[in-house]
């Protein structure tokens, strides 16, 4: 693993370490996906790095996957993806519709998408060891 992507997943564990402090405050479930969604992207942009996919300035977990499909075609659901993605500047800003198009995450939904971005960086991690 090259020392850069070493420093991407560094970075992704960092993430998902917060999370795990997080996961019983129900009222921090924004914080918690917003952190699910900076370890999806921590790791695509790891791989890219690993494999020399160019420099991608965009925090759209769905470009950055489909760079990242070729090496690590690991997610099934796409739209789990957007979901997290929505989670970038919906769970930054306060806005007259919420965090996800249904509102403020619950602790079981802030929980599911912990769950999924912790998967991805476990399944690459493996793989790139």
């Amino acid at each position: 693993m090259k020392p850069i992507t070493k420093e991407w997943f560094d970075r992704a564990s960092d993430d998902l370490e917060t999370i795990k402090q997080l996961l019983e405050q129900k009222h921090l479930t924004s914080v918690i996906v917003f952190h699910a969604q900076q370890a999806v992207e921590k790791v695509f942009k790891g791989v890219i790095e690993e494999f020399a996919l160019g420099f991608v300035k965009t925090h759209d977990l769905v470009r950055l996957y489909e760079l990242v499909k070729p090496h690590y075609a690991i997610v099934h659901d796409i739209k789990i993806l957007e979901q997290l993605g929505a989670a970038y500047t919906e769970s930054r800003y306060p806005d007259n519709v919420g965090f996800l198009p249904y509102g403020k995450p619950s602790l079981e939904e802030a929980k599911r998408l912990y769950s999924f971005a912790k998967d991805v960086y476990q399944q690459i991690t493996h793989q790139l060891q």
